[in-house]
């Protein structure tokens, strides 16, 4: 049940970076978002923290990420891609104007690295990027979302900019320096209070197990000992751990989902950290066109998801456990029906999942901002400027408040 993102870059959009990378330094002034009214009715007063489902603010008022994830920082680029076209404060202002209250940002431990060297960066169009390590663009990065009064998510996506792994830690990267890159950024990030939270390690899944005890596989106790870790660098901070691909159930069977998607062993086996009010746990989910579920084939589909999803992660929320953040999902269609009239699976499960998070009140993490996903496509068009319309309607039709007025 494995998927791979198709990341890319063109060589000819590689080369015409190189050439303007010599671009000399220019003043660039930041333009300021202006909230809509609906934005500036909410103000949170920070930090978060959980009350049985639902998160919330200091003064108990619910807080709900409806986001988008902006990914490049964990790939080869070692910065957000498209940024050969657009400038960063463009493209937050329009993160913003499209109303996501929330900036899920991907990286990799390799990004830390002093040979991880930012490219694809047009710097005559982001000339204060000029020069930066890669550390310094995710700064510029969180400094802009959270100017514009965004919150945002920590992801480490990968341990190294070649790919996703099936564990927290690998060969080249080890669980010392898994957790104490974390810290690091915990302490680093410390005095934005927009900076909410830490997506442990995106999509464990494989022989990724859980609550059974087994040190090198055991994906919630590894979580909890970096989730304690982090806690004491940055006490305000969220934890966010997202579930595994295949859960062991009582009767010893294998019960499996998408990567990351499969929360069952939370039930039984639930994170314990030092500080409980700061576990959000975290499902992703995605379309017959990423891979062909059996769920999708059910005559009864799309009827039948609501009670998958429950099973997964919902039952979290709906029982008042924990909360919940659907930290991925997407597709290319949001249509009821393809271009021939037949249903669009995709389409349709895009569409039921939101009203399921509306419903619920599950918050989400959009997979992607960007068009370059391979198997999802991205709110942007390929053009990396033209917003998908149909998706942007869906999408808007369940946001939240920003969390603070522009900076």
């Amino acid at each position: 049940m494995g998927r791979t993102r198709l990341y890319w870059i063109s060589a000819l959009v590689a080369l015409a970076v190189a050439a303007v990378a010599l671009v000399p330094l220019l003043q660039h002034k930041d333009k300021k978002v202006q909230p809509t009214m609906a934005q500036s009715a909410q103000r949170l007063q920070m930090p978060l923290h959980a009350e049985g489902s639902r998160i919330v603010d200091a003064r108990g008022e619910t807080v709900t990420f409806t986001g988008v994830n902006w990914f490049g920082l964990e790939t080869e680029t070692f910065a957000p891609h498209g940024l050969w076209s657009r400038s960063l404060n463009d493209m937050l202002d329009q993160i913003v104007g499209q109303g996501f209250n929330t900036l899920r940002l991907p990286f990799s431990n390799e990004l830390f690295d002093a040979a991880a060297k930012p490219n694809g960066v047009d710097f005559a169009l982001n000339p204060d990027l000029q020069g930066l390590t890669g550390p310094q663009i995710m700064d510029k990065v969180v400094e802009g979302a959270t100017k514009r009064g965004m919150m945002v998510i920590l992801d480490r996506h990968r341990p190294t900019s070649s790919g996703q792994s099936n564990l927290w830690y690998t060969d080249k990267v080890s669980e010392e320096r898994w957790i104490s890159d974390w810290v690091k950024l915990a302490t680093h990030y410390k005095n934005n209070p927009l900076v909410v939270g830490a997506d442990l390690h995106n999509e464990p899944h494989g022989e990724a197990t859980w609550g059974d005890g087994n040190e090198k596989t055991d994906w919630q106790a590894a979580a909890q000992r970096a989730g304690d870790a982090v806690l004491k660098a940055n006490p305000n901070w969220l934890i966010v751990v997202e579930g595994i691909e295949n859960y062991k159930t009582a009767d010893g069977n294998t019960d499996g989902y998408w990567w990351g998607g499969n929360l069952q062993g939370a039930a039984e086996h639930p994170v314990k950290l030092s500080d409980p009010a700061k576990l959000v746990y975290s499902a992703h989910d995605y379309s017959p066109k990423v891979w062909s579920q059996q769920w999708f084939t059910d005559p009864q589909f799309p009827a039948n998801m609501p009670a998958l999803w429950d099973k997964q992660f919902g039952f979290l929320v709906k029982k008042n456990i924990a909360p919940v953040l659907m930290g991925e999902f997407g597709g290319r269609s949001v249509a009821e029906k393809d271009e021939q009239g037949n249903k669009d699976l995709e389409g349709i499960w895009q569409r039921n999942l939101v009203a399921y998070l509306k419903d619920n009140g599950l918050s989400y993490t959009y997979w992607s901002w960007n068009p370059n996903s391979g198997d999802t496509g991205g709110v942007l068009q390929d053009d990396w400027k033209t917003v998908d319309a149909d998706k942007a309607a869906l999408l808007k039709s369940y946001q939240a408040p920003l969390a603070a007025a522009a900076g």
